[in-house]
């Protein structure tokens, strides 16, 4: 599997800086965004993630709109909600979803940027 290209990191992003940061402070925030990579590195996370990042979602219509079986479904959504990155309230029968933390949000705004969009409507950085 190749991962497409579109010119090259330098020409589309500038430079990180990590001046401000110490090697605690550095360690600590790659510590945090390994466990966020690690829950967020399954296809049906994915997915679901993508899912309720643009509205809030009931299990059926998360079932329905993925094709995720339920009991599939019901494991990856626990394994988001221990991860908090996800939130439940419960109404009549159903139990609804939505994304809430902040992080996830960005990294799956970038992922939809760099493999979703229509090539043709990608920023061009």
């Amino acid at each position: 599997m190749s991962i497409p290209t579109f010119g090259t990191p330098q020409d589309a992003y500038p430079p990180m800086t990590t001046d401000t940061l110490d090697l605690k402070d550095m360690q600590a925030s790659a510590g945090r965004a390994c466990e966020l990579m690690k829950v967020l590195a399954n296809p049906d996370r994915l997915l679901i993630l993508c899912q309720l990042s643009q509205q809030e979602m009931c299990v059926s219509e998360l079932e329905a709109s993925l094709g995720i079986v339920q009991p599939t479904l019901s494991q990856q959504l626990t394994v988001l909600r221990n991860a908090d990155l996800v939130a439940t309230r419960r109404k009549g029968k159903n139990i609804f979803y939505q994304l809430t933390s902040v992080p996830a949000l960005a990294v799956m705004n970038t992922l939809f940027e760099q493999f979703c969009r229509p090539r043709d409507t990608r920023s061009k950085r």
